[in-house]
């Protein structure tokens, strides 16, 4: 008589807690690589025992359209009296009725992630056992993901929500971000994304076989989280964005992969929305992953390590391919790299916001974090790059009427400044950039730099130390105010000197692109030995209003023009607007599975109406995985806007509640409130 299988039972709710997966819920077995998991066999009525030893009994296991042992996207295996800690294994114990079998089953720690099906073949006839997804594990030391610091785990895999910083190196302000990666259905739109990816479908054998490896998965990733080169997850617009939402206007990860999943790319994303979506989709695979923002970023499209500012006689600037961003988001995966030394493991660089292409595709990375500090630049991926974006130098040149350029002024410390990311287990900022780089100017700084740069033949001349501008900012620069700011020059020569003194204001966006102009004053001084001259910028909001972005940055240049000497100096600074308070607070207690309403205020500080007005809630675990918006039209001067938005919480214990305000003047705005959640007393 054979030995026979009634049903299995693949024990989700188990598997799940010791997995760290019970999050994505218990409606299929979602399992982590190099641990075992445990399924129970009911054996048919009338079975001989079962003997673990003295059995015809193999597990199959396939992954792929292809399933292969070459590829090991298949393994087969018998009873072992233990699992392994190494490769794909199984032990088996019966109970003590002979009805049913605990089988633990231990997938390899390097094995392909993905779907999977589980067969057993007992004495030739084969039957299905069902189905599970295979994570990687940052809890599994043999994982190259492999974590050791819990509170670590808990953070760049676990958590749900977290910051996204923007702003200037001066001005930093965190946004909240719902990640979501638990939410239903998201994992599903993950693994599509890789099965969308180009490499699946020239090759999907060797695409699959290649998910073992977390190094693949991430710089696929970078390539599909862009839509440039196939239809992957965003489209990127800095400009204009009709036709999609305003890329200030999203709050989570989960509308956006949904929206992908179901209609293909989705307009519009800049670099924190490639970022935030990026580490989603990273957490939802189990790549621990953080969402870095580098202040002063340098976009270097030549590689030759230095950003150039050109500007004619007269102090105009001349437009080039070379910008600095106010902050550029990226995000950081923890992996080994045995492709290229233990030195170079832990934390590795990824950039989806389509810059330049990488091999042909728009990608970027991962690069070791290592590389970019020690300026190790043909450590794969894209170093050169990344290492420019934290280290390029910024050089000032002005075209003589002879066509010659000639440094003026320059800077080693603008580019790579307050490296940021969200702190382990709290809504702080951690700042990383001793992480990327020595300390600016330090010897080891300039030795990196030194080693990684090409040599750069242009002419240095110009300014002799002695003239000095900087530029003042007033205390109170709220948007939608006037205001009025300076710029001083002051002469350290021993003689008088005359000059023409500029002083432009321009709207800038967050990525370095000059806008319309929105102020300009001018004079011609003579500042005698020792003193110094002011030239004031009197900025009314009805000059900047219509000329800013969303971002509310502005930047003011100051130009000082000698031609008798050929002496040009200069001072710049970006500013950015500051936003009005989005207020958040409950209307009663949050009980689980029981509608609570959420108050949203916020004045309207301009002094012209606000068109077009909504607020928008979104919160895992409050808010059933999708945002609620209500629109509330327009909104007078000076007057505040207010919305009641009702959610019924699904989940119990603490929970974020996200809030955006949006406008046709004013977007962007964002706040979080911490919410917890009573279980119903019904």
């Amino acid at each position: 008589m054979r030995q026979k299988t009634q049903r299995c039972d693949l024990d989700v709710k188990t598997n799940s807690r010791k997995h760290h997966t019970e999050l994505f819920g218990e409606e299929r077995l979602i399992v982590r690589r190099g641990q075992p998991f445990t399924v129970i066999l009911h054996l048919s009525p009338g079975s001989k025992e079962f003997t673990p030893g003295g059995t015809g009994f193999t597990l199959i296991v396939e992954t792929g359209p292809l399933p292969r042992k070459e590829s090991d996207t298949k393994a087969s295996f018998t009873l072992s009296d233990s699992t392994s800690e190494t490769e794909w294994s199984a032990s088996a114990t019966s109970d003590p009725s002979r009805k049913t079998v605990s089988v633990s089953i231990a997938s390899s720690p390097n094995a392909p992630i993905g779907l999977y099906s589980l067969e057993v073949d007992q004495d030739g006839q084969k039957t299905s056992l069902g189905q599970f997804i295979l994570l990687f594990n940052a809890w599994c030391p043999g994982d190259a993901v492999h974590m050791r610091s819990e509170t670590k785990r808990q953070e760049y895999v676990l958590a749900q929500h977290g910051q996204v910083y923007r702003g200037t190196h001066k001005r930093i302000k965190g946004s909240p971000w719902n990640f979501g990666q638990f939410e239903a259905g998201i994992l599903d739109i993950c693994l599509k994304i890789l099965d969308d990816n180009p490499k699946f479908v020239s090759n999907a054998d060797q695409d699959c076989s290649g998910r073992r490896n977390p190094v693949y998965v991430s710089r696929v990733l970078s390539a599909m989280i862009n839509s440039n080169n196939d239809r992957g997850v965003l489209v990127g617009e800095w400009g204009e964005f009709s036709g999609g939402v305003h890329p200030g206007v999203w709050i989570g990860s989960g509308d956006i992969l949904r929206q992908w999943a179901e209609s293909g790319p989705v307009r519009y994303g800049q670099c924190w929305v490639f970022a935030a979506v990026a580490c989603t989709v990273s957490r939802a695979l189990g790549i621990p992953c953080r969402v870095v923002t580098n202040f002063g970023s340098a976009h270097d499209t030549d590689a030759n390590l230095v950003i150039e500012n050109l500007y004619d006689e007269d102090g105009k600037r001349i437009s080039g391919g070379d910008s600095v961003w106010n902050f550029h988001v990226w995000v950081d995966s923890w992996m080994t790299r045995p492709d290229l030394g233990q030195e170079f493991d832990g934390w590795q660089t990824s950039d989806p916001t389509p810059q330049e292409t990488s091999e042909g595709v728009f990608c970027c990375g991962p690069a070791p974090v290592k590389a970019i500090k020690e300026g190790e630049l043909t450590k794969k991926y894209d170093a050169p790059f990344i290492f420019a974006e934290v280290n390029a130098d910024v050089m000032d040149l002005v075209q003589l009427s002879n066509g010659e350029f000639v440094k003026f002024s320059g800077s080693t410390k603008s580019v790579g400044r307050f490296i940021s990311t969200k702190a382990v287990g709290s809504d702080d900022r951690h700042d990383i950039t001793h992480q990327y780089k020595y300390p600016e100017g330090s010897k080891e700084e300039r030795q990196v730099y030194e080693k990684a740069q090409h040599h750069n033949k242009l002419q240095q001349r110009g300014a002799e130390p002695g003239l000095h501008l900087k530029i003042k900012l007033a205390d109170n620069m709220i948007v939608g105010s006037d205001f009025e700011v300076f710029a001083v020059l002051t002469n350290n020569h021993m003689k008088a000197r005359t000059c023409n003194f500029l002083f432009f204001a321009r709207a800038v966006g967050y990525n370095g692109k000059l806008g319309d102009g929105c102020g300009f004053a001018s004079d011609k001084v003579e500042v005698p030995s020792g003193e110094e001259r002011r030239l004031s910028l009197k900025l009314d909001y009805d000059s900047y209003g219509a000329a800013i972005t969303s971002d509310r940055l502005i930047q003011l240049s100051a130009i000082t023009v000698d031609k008798q000497t050929i002496d040009f100096c200069k001072a710049e600074k970006t500013i950015v607007l500051d936003e009005p308070q989005l207020e958040i607070k409950l209307l009663g207690e949050a009980t689980l599975n029981q509608k609570v309403a959420a108050e949203l205020t916020l004045l309207n500080p301009l002094p012209e109406p606000l068109q077009d007005c909504s607020f928008t809630i979104e919160g895992v675990g409050l808010t059933d995985s999708k945002p609620i918006t209500a629109e509330i039209g327009s909104v007078s001067p000076k007057q505040e806007a207010k919305a009641s938005i009702e959610f019924t919480p699904s989940t119990a214990g603490s929970c974020v509640l996200l809030g955006n305000f949006d406008s046709n003047r004013l977007k962007n705005i964002k706040s979080f409130i911490n919410v917890t959640v009573k279980e119903s007393n019904l």
